[in-house]
């Protein structure tokens, strides 16, 4: 069968299998609907977890990153399982203890204030904005390829599913349906992995392939080890070296700051740590860590491998090829407008790096680029609307590269020539992975609404009826809101994702931490560190990646701090803020005190802080 046709039964499979889990799991209290009823066993929200956490970002970008970044592109990586060992071990226990629905709970009542409670729902909105436009926009792409429709026809096509398994089951459905889905997306992630590690150097586990000697029917002689084989390409073409570490604008401080960056945001997503309010027990809350961490590592310790058989595969395909010897791969791709050829005169793709050691690519460039281009750049084009040497010379200075990096991971089968069934496995993995992630940060939307702001604040006596209308309205808006996030992105996926990330990191982290582990810390304090810390990181984002603004050096790093890693800069900013000005005011009253205390206290010890007592506060 064709890949679209094993496409539509593998997604058409899924999609059936979620919506028949939302419907079995359909709520019909708050409880259920933002925290599962707090039942959900450990092992399930372990899966859950990781499948809520592991979004496109991981599945389709993360290995695409490493792919085109060689050694650096392990940041993304490192800092993302960094980040969710500190969640799991320094902060989850402690805030399943305290048994709140949300993030915002925590802040407004630990910080005895609807200021803070405001101002925590406004940056989980912000952060899970962010997030969720990677999630769509993953989500069109995988559309576009494999059932052959427009993006934004695929975004569509993703924000009604989501918003059917989400408002009908709430938080007990999208749990569930996140376990179904973790299974797909690891399957999906690991077969062609396996295979291409078998077919390329004959070792079935893809790590040790990654690090072996490629088959000499791959290789043409014997011996030639496949990291070996990378580096020699890369550098023929005049790239760095494919294991070279601190390569170009990538130096030891941005390594140091996006990967810390990445390590505290996860420890402040709210999205990922509602998931430890699900279940039964503190003890439950540690064990679905340990669950989650395993089940993460599967897909995070084959990344690395993928990437490197990824990048093999795409610049030995490409390279020199004719427009009549194009890999059938291209053609299917080229179809999205995510990779074309800019012809310069001679017919032949050059996969090699520029003058003055820029990345430039005669081909494989993004469709939006090219189209920007040739929309702000007409002068540049001949007759026939090709680019004349002095249009190539415009491409040299923008240093443009391609293919679009969301595409490597989904494209990988294909340029590998697995089977068809394979190449579509891969597309419901991708969809799984959009779609648990998204779906877990829509209820965050919905739940930082209805819950925290309406609820809690501007109608407290609203019925139980009235707060599930609300928290399903709040999703519908949501869903469309996101949707067109995923449309118009800010960037590739991983590089979205990697900003959210950075948001959390610069307004969450500091107020859990402290909120946990100081009874000095009042509201005044708390609430104006959140408010520096992302207000400068916002700002330095946006001021970078929209307006045109130069990175900071601050004065000591030789370039100037990437967008992705300003969320550190933000952390330090909130914590400085915070303690700078703890002192100036009031200490938290003595029943704010008592209730650090209790959530602090071993589990058996004293009694845990629960959604009902805390209510009282």
């Amino acid at each position: 069968m064709s890949v679209l046709a094993w496409t539509y039964i593998f997604v058409g499979v899924s999609f059936t299998l979620y919506l028949f889990i939302a419907w079995r799991s359909r709520v019909r209290d708050t409880k259920g609907f933002y925290v599962a009823g707090q039942g959900i066993p450990a092992a399930a929200n372990g899966m859950a977890t990781a499948a809520d956490w592991m979004s496109a970002a991981s599945f389709i970008s993360m290995a695409g990153l490493i792919s085109t970044m060689g050694y650096a592109g392990g940041v993304y990586l490192m800092g993302w399982t960094g980040g969710f060992v500190l969640l799991a071990l320094l902060l989850a226990p402690y805030l399943r203890k305290f048994g709140h629905y949300t993030v915002p709970d925590f802040v407004g009542d630990r910080y005895d204030s609807n200021i803070a409670r405001f101002v925590a729902v406004i940056c989980a909105i912000f952060v899970s904005f962010t997030y969720v436009a990677g999630q769509m926009r993953g989500v069109g792409v995988v559309f576009s390829r494999f059932l052959e429709v427009d993006i934004n026809v695929g975004v569509m096509i993703g924000m009604a599913i989501v918003f059917v398994y989400a408002t009908l089951g709430g938080m007990k459905g999208i749990t569930w349906t996140q376990v179904a889905q973790y299974w797909v997306l690891i399957t999906a992630f690991l077969i062609p992995a396996i295979a291409i590690s078998i077919k390329l150097t004959g070792n079935i586990l893809p790590q040790a392939g990654l690090g072996g000697v490629l088959n000499e029917s791959v290789a043409g002689e014997q011996g030639v080890y496949l990291l070996e084989k990378l580096n020699q390409i890369q550098t023929d073409l005049g790239f760095s070296s494919y294991t070279e570490t601190f390569v170009g604008s990538w130096d030891k401080a941005n390594v140091f700051f996006v990967a810390l960056a990445l390590m505290v945001g996860t420890a402040g997503l709210p999205h990922v740590i509602v998931r430890f309010y699900t279940v039964k027990s503190v003890k439950a809350a540690r064990w679905s860590g340990f669950w989650a961490l395993l089940f993460i590592s599967m897909l995070y310790l084959t990344a690395p491998a993928t990437a490197g058989f990824a990048r093999y595969f795409m610049i030995q395909s490409l390279n020199g090829k004719t427009a009549e010897s194009l890999p059938g791969w291209y053609h299917s791709w080229e179809k999205t407008g995510l990779i074309t050829w800019v012809d310069d005169g001679d017919g032949v793709i050059r996969y090699s790096a520029g003058a003055d050691n820029e990345v430039f690519r005669n081909g494989a460039l993004a469709a939006s680029e090219v189209g920007s281009i040739r929309q702000n750049h007409q002068k540049w084009l001949d007759s026939e609307g090709q680019l004349g040497a002095d249009g190539r010379a415009v491409l040299r200075a923008k240093g443009l590269s391609g293919p679009d990096r969301d595409i490597i991971v989904l494209a990988t089968p294909e340029m590998a020539e697995l089977a068809n069934w394979i190449i579509a496995l891969v597309a419901a993995g991708g969809l799984a992975a959009a779609l648990s992630t998204a779906s877990g940060l829509l209820l965050v939307i919905s739940s930082s609404v209805a819950h925290d702001l309406y609820y809690r604040v501007i109608n407290p006596k609203a019925s139980e009826k009235k707060r599930l209308q609300v928290g399903r309205t709040v999703i519908g808006f949501s869903v469309v809101i996101a949707g067109l996030f995923g449309i118009y992105p800010p960037g590739f996926v991983s590089q979205v994702v990697a900003f959210a990330f950075g948001l959390a990191a610069s307004s969450f982290f500091p107020a859990i931490v402290l909120g946990i582990f100081s009874k000095r810390v009042g509201t005044i304090p708390a609430v104006s560190g959140m408010i520096a810390g992302i207000g400068f990181t916002a700002f330095y984002i946006i001021g970078c990646v929209f307006l045109g603004m130069k990175t900071w050096t601050f004065g000591i790093f030789e370039n100037g701090i990437n967008p992705q890693g300003i969320g550190s800069i933000g952390m330090i900013i909130n914590f400085a803020v915070t303690l700078g000005t703890m002192h100036f005011f009031p200490r938290p009253s003595q029943k704010i005190q008592d209730m650090i205390d209790s959530v602090r206290e071993p589990e058996g010890v004293g009694p845990a802080v629960n959604i009902e007592t805390a209510a009282e506060h």
